[in-house]
């Protein structure tokens, strides 16, 4: 019989290429050294987190930037959990929490991310699907997957990054893919984990948020083989707990940042807000919610909105007098603290917002606990109830203010038309027989990639190929690069050298 494998040597491998004399190396050290390292990184700065920085001299935040300050503060959990004795022992009954690992998942989970934000995310996955026939369509986190697995080439032998396993299984952050694995699906699950539910408008298409295509079901699996009989299929493993709360607490924190500096974000309007709820609690809470649909324009309606849609899909936290303490800290906080004087990008400014970001930074790190039973929508790691809600409040305060507005939609309509075009433009290409020796390598290499990794059978194998090819292409592009391939195919650009550069 075989000597039982060591965890640690578990952890490593699981599928990775890696030999017995990495250990000594610092494995995942060297995984966030190839993610950094990756050209795919770099081109995170110049993608869109919230809204596009391209031609507006804007000081915002892409996604290069969140996903260094998402590795900042997941590390920091991660070295705090493990500094407690006690919780150390639960964490390595669970599987194990190594700050190098959570830090290279954080920099990696972005890496997918298309163009233009999440519209880009939404706006492929749908001509994914209803153009190109993929099944799988287009999700972000599945795409970042693909990258590391999959599309990434470090050298003529080695497809991927050939991360560790346990990188790769943090990575996860919805461990399933969007139709078939594990098998019972987690959608089908009462209530089904945060992220695994169909859309509600289009219940056959499977989960709305998944971490892995098909072509990426055995590599999954073999990066999730270390964690069995310790936690179930469908959950997070412990470092990707940590790198989704690191996420949700850096979106909280910094895209509020970003349009108090844009000057989006106006106190009165926020106060209004908020104070309006607090005034008028008890009278909010007795109307009906057919009622307050129709009072969309009252102040505190929104926000009361916010309250029930937590009870109906957080029942297992949501609590109205942490959400009362929640809104009232937000108020003090942000509405009469850091909206209360307009940024004029003075370095007393600058400072104020450096202060409130790591204040805020610093309450919800050691808010951070950790639980050996976490409820079907939550994974180990969480934030305590008090600081749970205050995310849900900030982030309410970003949606409301910023993602709503009606100049946002406007830039935004134009930015899905613009992919619109791109892919039936690039599909187009790759169908005309005569351009076949003149297409971008890239593109070329893609489709034989997609079309490998096909099943012989799969029914029109090769349009399928050539659907996986174009997305994976545009998905790699950044918000100019984008524009700047559109122009060229469609006529617009007189920079024949310079337009090479996209392709």
């Amino acid at each position: 019989m075989e000597p039982p494998v060591e965890p640690r040597v578990r952890r490593l491998f699981g599928g990775s290429a890696r030999t017995l004399g990495d250990l000594a190396a610092d494995p995942f050290r060297a995984d966030r050294d190839r993610i950094v390292g990756s050209p795919f990184f770099a081109r995170l700065g110049g993608v869109t987190q919230v809204i596009s920085p391209v031609g507006s001299g804007l000081l915002v935040h892409n996604r290069l930037t969140h996903s260094l300050k998402v590795a900042q503060v997941a590390r920091a959990i991660a070295e705090r959990l493990i500094a407690d004795e006690d919780r150390r022992a639960l964490l390595d009954s669970l599987g194990g929490c190594d700050p190098d690992v959570v830090e290279a998942a954080a920099l990696a989970h972005d890496l997918g991310h298309p163009p233009f934000g999440h519209l880009g995310e939404r706006v492929l996955d749908r001509l994914a699907r209803q153009r190109l026939g993929l099944p799988d369509g287009f999700e972000g986190n599945a795409q970042s997957y693909r990258i590391v697995t999959s599309t990434e080439i470090r050298g003529a032998a080695t497809t991927g990054l050939d991360l560790t396993a346990a990188v790769r299984a943090a990575m996860l952050k919805y461990p399933w893919t969007r139709l078939d694995h594990p098998d019972p699906h987690p959608r089908l699950m009462d209530p089904p984990p945060r992220g695994a539910s169909a859309p509600p408008d289009d219940p056959e298409s499977g989960s709305s948020k998944f971490g892995a295509y098909r072509t990426e079901i055995d590599d999954l699996r073999q990066a999730r083989e270390p964690f069995a009989g310790r936690i179930p299929d469908w959950q997070q493993t412990v470092e990707a707990s940590v790198m989704d709360t690191a996420d949700d607490i850096a979106y909280a924190i910094h895209d509020v940042e970003d349009f108090y500096r844009v000057g989006v974000l106006q106190q009165g309007a926020v106060s209004a807000e908020l104070t309006a709820w607090q005034r008028e609690a008890g009278q909010f809470r007795a109307i009906t919610d057919r009622a307050l649909g129709t009072a969309a324009r009252r102040p505190g309606a929104a926000i009361e909105r916010l309250r029930r849609q937590l009870h109906r899909k957080d029942a297992w936290v949501a609590d109205d007098d942490a959400f009362a303490a929640a809104v009232e800290h937000v108020r003090a906080e942000l509405a009469e603290g850091l909206l209360a004087v307009p940024f004029d990008g003075s370095i007393e400014a600058e400072q104020y917002v450096a202060r409130f970001s790591a204040r805020w930074s610093t309450r919800f790190v050691e808010a951070v606990t950790v639980t050996a039973h976490p409820s079907v929508r939550s994974g180990h790691v969480l934030l305590a109830p008090a600081q749970w809600h205050e995310v849900q409040v900030l982030k309410f305060v970003h949606h409301r203010f910023v993602l709503a507005r009606p100049d946002l939609a406007l830039h935004q309509r134009g930015q899905a038309r613009l992919l619109g075009t791109l892919v039936e433009a690039l599909w187009e290409w790759l169908l005309d027989p005569e351009e076949e020796s003149r297409l971008p390598r890239r593109l070329h290499d893609l489709v034989e990639l997609a079309e490998a990794e096909l099943h012989p059978r799969t029914p029109d194998r090769i349009g399928r190929a050539r659907g996986r090819a174009i997305i994976d292409f545009v998905a790699q592009l950044t918000d100019g690069q984008a524009v700047a391939l559109l122009d060229a195919l469609s006529g617009r650009s007189g920079a024949l050298w310079t337009d090479a550069f996209v392709l």
